[in-house]
Order: C-alpha cells, then sequence, then structure tokens
C-alpha cells in the first residue's frame, strides 16, 4: 500500500477523455482536502463530490464527453476512470481494515452501503429511483455508475436505499453513505497484515 495513497489516471477514448488526480482519505484524516470535479453533467458532478468529501479524498476530476449524444458514455467512463484510479491509490490492500459500512440520511431518505476491499469486483445496486432524470442525469446511470466503479476498482459493492421519496435525497445519500463505508474500509489498521486468510487480496 502506497504511504501516499495517491494516483492520477488518464483515460481517452473516441467518446471521453478523461484526466483524474486522487489521494484517498480514512478515518484518520484530518488534512485539508483539494476537490474539483467537471464532467459536464451537474448532477453527476454533486454525486462524485459527496463521495469525495465524505470519503476524505482530495480529488481532481475533469472529463470531456460526448454529451451531444447523451450521458451515458460519461458516467461509466469517469465511474471506470475512478474505479482505476482508487485501486492504484490504494495498492496492495495490506494493513487496512478491508471492510466498511455505513448508513446515511439525507431529510427522508436512508442509503445503507457494505464494502469490501476484497479485488473481487461485485455489485448489488437498488436504489429505487423513480424519475426518468435529476437535473441532467439519468437516473439509470445512477446505479450503472456505482456498478461501474466497484468493477474497476476490484470490491464488493452493496448499496441500498431504504426509504425516501425525493429521488435527488436517495442517489445522494447512497453516494454519501457509499462514502463513509470506503473510508472505514481503507483505515490504516496499525499492522502490515493482508486482511484474508489465504494471504493475498
Amino acid at each position: 500500500m502506497s504511504p501516499e495513497r495517491t494516483a492520477v489516471v488518464e483515460r481517452k477514448t473516441n467518446e471521453t477523455d478523461i484526466k483524474i488526480r486522487l489521494e484517498l482519505g480514512s478515518l484518520e484524516s484530518a488534512g485539508e482536502q483539494t476537490i474539483s470535479i467537471d464532467t459536464g453533467i451537474g448532477f453527476l458532478d454533486h454525486m462524485y463530490h459527496a463521495l469525495a468529501k465524505h470519503g476524505r479524498w482530495s480529488l481532481t476530476l475533469a472529463c470531456a464527453g460526448d454529451l451531444h449524444i447523451d450521458d451515458h458514455h460519461t458516467a461509466e467512463d469517469t465511474a471506470i476512470a475512478l474505479g482505476m484510479a482508487f485501486k492504484k491509490a490504494l495498492g496492495e490492500p495490506r494493513g487496512i481494515r478491508r471492510f466498511g459500512h455505513a448508513y446515511c440520511p439525507l431529510d427522508e431518505a436512508l442509503a445503507r452501503a457494505v464494502v469490501d476491499i476484497s479485488g473481487r469486483p461485485y455489485a448489488c445496486i437498488d436504489l429505487g429511483l423513480r424519475r426518468e432524470k435529476v437535473g441532467a442525469l439519468s437516473c439509470e446511470m445512477v446505479p450503472h455508475v456505482l456498478h461501474s466503479f466497484a468493477t474497476a476498482a476490484g470490491i464488493t459493492l452493496h448499496v441500498d436505499v431504504l426509504k425516501g421519496a425525493n429521488d435527488h435525497h436517495r442517489a445522494e445519500s447512497a453516494f454519501k453513505a457509499l462514502a463513509v463505508a470506503i473510508r472505514e474500509a481503507v483505515s490504516r489498521t496499525g499492522s502490515n497484515d493482508v486482511p484474508s486468510t489465504k494471504g493475498v487480496l
């Protein structure tokens, strides 16, 4: 695991051009954060900002995407690139808690996130969003973003919104819960052990 836990990722396709700099935080993090997000999709920026803020990450993310087509490629590809950056910044998962969970409310909405830094990509996402869009982001893309992030990061992720009438609140509480759960999972234990009976993750 890198002591600095930082990563720079550049990912360019015919559909998107993405640049990311990520510095991971944890439960013990107390330093100042730098967060700058520009995907061209306001609500997606808002979700990534919530993820970084409550995960105690410093995150710079810029994407020039084919938004003249729709939001799909930008949302999916930024999630993939962010997952890649997370995996690179974390490095070998040694001396971390590995597991994290959190409940986060936003007014009437309540979300639960459970994370395992397992090395086995899997995501089970149930947000129960009902609107077609929140802002310029298609609601179908919100769980897809979480799934794409988990796959690229190589983590097991369960996110469920347990209640809530407002889709903005439901989505935002999900990202906040994910942030807090990840912050716990990557926190250092003070040991140098790989947290697995296999000896590797």
